[in-house]
């Protein structure tokens, strides 16, 4: 399991590209395709295959194929997961801060 500090990095790795968080974006309303998210974010094919690997490796995105397509959907349980870690890590250097005081 990689460290937080390594998870948030992936992470800005995941949302730091405009295109990447227009994709983001698309998949916050529903699981898409390939052609759909083509559609709506109007970058090319390749492209958005390209984005879309670079985000299922920061787990950002999951993957289901039914029959012959891939439908794509946000990993809202893993940035949840990822950013409540985030925010328990910076109350704890806090109130090591403040203890120190």
């Amino acid at each position: 399991m990689l460290c937080l500090c390594n998870e948030i990095e992936e992470f800005g790795k995941g949302i730091g590209n405009s295109s990447r968080y227009r994709i983001i974006e698309a998949l916050l309303n529903g699981r898409k395709t390939v052609g759909e998210l083509v559609k709506i974010v109007k970058l090319s094919q390749p492209a958005v295959s390209q984005h879309l690997k670079v985000l299922k490796s920061c787990r950002l995105v999951v993957d289901e194929k039914r029959g012959k397509e891939i439908f794509y959907d946000f990993n809202s349980e893993y940035a949840l997961h990822l950013l409540k870690n985030l925010a328990l890590d910076v109350k704890k250097q806090k109130s090591k801060k403040q203890n120190k005081k």
